[in-house]
């Protein structure tokens, strides 16, 4: 039974008669109880996390948080403190536990609900052992680190009964819905091409090994992935939180084709109506450097079909965000001044949120009898309010795998030359047994999902 369910019903009798325990403070019965807090834990104390995750987690007054993990002692114990000197200033306090393996976390009954802010190659792991344990998850993008797990993943949080919300945070602007809605509602005509901008990432050099810190679990951070000498440049840095150098090595993750690419291609399928689908056919063409550690994409472009006819194309050579084009116009919407954090690849305040081909379009109004999109004010706020609704949050797993296996296919097509025909049903190409083949990668024993216990 979940600690808040047993908390509430332990003062009722089986008779039905209230009991009231003399040394129960009456503060446990009001609003700020204990016992009416989500406990929170969390895995990653990283840069995402310290400006993104916590301080979005931890402003919301229904959560507790208790609890943190990481891999890196010195990260832990900052997180530790953060949490602590934030309750401390709000004038109440919390003690909080400190983890060294997350999955003691996961054991622990007194924690209702995680947030994952590890790198990409430890995302679907924990949030699986996380349904698996119970406990609702916010986990942040991209999902999976291939399209076969994030299916599992998708598949076992939906058997859980899980509330799991993903970081695709564009979801609670107000721009990106109000574009969303008036595409589906046909303001600008039928869609025929929608045209995304991401950048590329620039290639690097092979940086210098060094002994791995003290403080730092490094078998574990490589995870499911292969042993590789100790780099702190292809890891995070041991003084700040700056970008951290695995986003940019394929080892870990696909690039800015996932790593910002899940957000965009999320909006474009909320616009599209084929959240619960995909492209029937993918093609591509990209740079790869030809060196060096940083080895993910740089310049690119990629083509997807849909069956609805609409074709999406992708490149850094657009404004960084998303154009729907339709037979009577076009709406574009990005993120204007807004930042996850601080090295978010877009000046702040460069381009306007949300335009359109007339002010006409912009000034529409939804009727009550057309279409009414999701509505979220904050990301972890909506996971935190379906905590306790139970209902479904505005990021979850199904569509969020959706999204991200759009960002995968288009890598694998970025290395194999051709069109690649694509069944969303069955999740498999058609006509390339090579790409089948990059659809799951081999994981490195204890770890990754092929070991899970389910």
């Amino acid at each position: 039974m979940k600690r808040r369910v047993f908390l509430r019903n332990a003062a009722t009798t089986t008779a039905g008669a209230m009991v009231i325990p003399t040394i129960v403070p009456s503060s446990v019965f009001g609003a700020s109880a204990p016992s009416n807090k989500i406990n929170i834990g969390q895995i990653g104390c990283g840069r995402i996390a310290v400006t993104h995750d916590m301080p979005g987690t931890m402003q919301h007054d229904v959560v507790r948080m208790v609890a943190v993990s990481d891999l890196d002692s010195i990260r832990m114990e900052k997180g530790k403190k953060l949490v602590e000197d934030y309750y401390k200033k709000k004038g109440t306090s919390v003690e909080v536990k400190m983890y060294a393996d997350y999955k003691d976390m996961l054991a622990d009954k007194d924690i209702d609900a995680v947030v994952i802010s590890t790198p990409d190659h430890w995302h679907s792991q924990p949030a699986i052992e996380a349904a698996l344990a119970g406990k609702d998850i916010y986990l942040q993008k991209p999902t999976s680190l291939t399209v076969s797990e994030g299916r599992l993943l998708s598949d076992i949080v939906n058997r859980q009964g899980t509330v799991l919300q993903v970081g695709t945070q564009q979801r609670s602007s107000s721009q990106f819905l109000r574009a969303a809605e008036l595409v589906r509602n046909g303001r600008i005509g039928k869609i025929h091409t929608v045209k995304i901008g991401l950048p590329g990432d620039p290639g690097g050099p092979v940086f210098e090994t060094s002994p791995v810190p003290s403080t730092f679990n490094f078998d574990m951070w490589l995870g499911s992935t292969p042993e590789v000498e100790y780099k702190e440049k292809m890891v995070h840095p041991q003084h700040d939180y700056s970008r951290p150098g695995w986003l940019r090595n394929r080892s870990y993750g696909a690039g800015m084709i996932t790593g910002w690419g899940q957000h965009h291609y999320d909006i474009a399928a909320w616009g599209m109506d084929t959240e619960y689908t995909g492209p029937i056919s993918v093609e591509a063409v990209a740079q790869f450097p030809k060196s060096g550690d940083w080895n993910v994409h740089g310049d690119f472009m990629v083509k997807q079909e849909y069956a609805n006819g609409a074709t999406v194309f992708t490149s850094g050579g657009y404004p960084n965000g998303i154009r729907f084009e339709g037979e009577d116009g076009w709406v574009f919407v990005t993120r204007g001044a807004y930042r996850a954090t601080p090295s978010d690849p877009i000046p702040a305040g460069s381009t306007k949120a949300l335009d359109a081909s007339s002010e006409d379009i912009l000034k529409s109004v939804i009727g009550d009898d057309e279409t009414k999109l999701y509505v979220s004010h904050e990301q972890h706020g909506n996971w935190l309010d379906c905590i306790q609704s139970r209902k479904t949050p505005i990021s979850p797993a199904e569509i969020s795998h959706r999204t991200c296996t759009i960002c995968l296919i288009s890598d694998i097509a970025m290395q194999i030359p051709g069109v690649l025909e694509w069944d969303p049903a069955v999740e498999r190409f058609k006509n390339n047994d090579l790409a089948n083949s990059m659809l799951s990668r081999p994981q490195r024993y204890p770890y990754g999902t092929d070991y899970i216990k389910r």
